[in-house]
């Protein structure tokens, strides 16, 4: 989640533009060391606010792509084709985003993500980044496989709650929607990587369990692990209709774009690294193993 934002809600149009400006990157259009349109011009091609421009921008600084300076612009300090990653052992325990972190993963063969999230939203934005990729032949997994673990929707989550009033279901049922919307948007554009795509073999499978999120984990080729704890804020939600205005204090949790805990197993199975990636791999494992009786 972006700093600011709760829940995993950043928005679609924030997604969107984001998705755009990172495949821009990627497929050279915008090209290391140059610099981004002004904010005003992006606003207007795209159709949105100044201030999804901004949030837009905040991001792309976070997740590494460019550099920002008041009065010289946003210049691209980052693209796929260009970058050098550091080896990941030099990496051991240090904050990550998602993003990065899963596009060297799909320049794998085999990708194999396990997932255990509040929502979906995350995630989806970046599965769909890596599946523009694998369209535009940039990358080419031989195999994807996805196993994600998301709270029961019969489970009484204790956030995002109406301050001051519990017996408020607005935020749940909202909750609810952004899980249900991104699942599905998921499936979608994994369903249109196997069936455009004949090179490519994809399995997804998405379980519920009677567990409250405390934090977020992605456990990735079953050789990487990130994790971060969901931390607890007080935020204003908007949950008036399309033609209505209406927002309420609410108790949230910060999410979509969170810096996360980056470790790597390694050959050394005594290491931090792989003791911590062996030890959560085995936890998702028995409690995905345990959903399937």
């Amino acid at each position: 989640m972006e700093a600011q934002q709760g829940g995993d809600s950043g928005g679609r149009e924030f997604h969107r533009v984001a998705d755009k400006l990172r495949a821009r990157m990627t497929d050279g259009t915008y090209s290391l060391r140059s610099f981004l349109p002004p904010q005003r011009n992006l606003a207007e091609e795209f159709g949105v606010s100044r201030d999804t421009i901004s949030r837009v921008m905040r991001e792309l600084v976070n997740e590494g792509w460019i550099e920002s300076r008041q009065g010289s612009g946003s210049r691209v300090i980052k693209t796929r084709k260009a970058e050098s990653s550091p080896p990941k052992v030099l990496r051991q325990g240090r904050g990550a985003t998602l993003g990065p972190v899963l596009s060297e993963a799909f320049e794998q063969p085999e990708v194999t993500l396990d997932v255990y999230t509040l929502t979906s939203e995350s995630l989806d934005a970046h599965i769909r980044l890596q599946a523009e990729r694998i369209f535009q032949g940039s990358i080419a997994p031989r195999h994807i496989g996805l196993r994600m673990l998301l709270p029961s929707e019969k489970l009484a989550l204790p956030y995002p709650r109406a301050k001051g009033d519990k017996d408020d279901d607005r935020l749940r049922t909202r909750l609810h929607d952004i899980t249900n919307r991104h699942t599905e948007s998921l499936r979608g554009v994994l369903g249109l990587v196997r069936s455009q795509m004949p090179g490519v073999e994809v399995d997804v499978e998405i379980r519920h369990a009677p567990l409250t999120p405390a934090f977020k984990l992605y456990l990735v080729n079953k050789t990487e692990a990130l994790l971060g704890p969901y931390e607890v804020i007080q935020r204003q939600i908007d949950v008036g209709a399309d033609d209505e205005d209406e927002q309420i204090a609410a108790l949230d949790v910060l999410g979509l774009g969170a810096t996360l805990t980056h470790l790597v197993k390694d050959e050394d199975p005594s290491s931090p690294g792989s003791v911590f990636v062996g030890a959560w791999q085995a936890w998702f494992d028995s409690v995905w193993n345990l959903l399937a009786e």
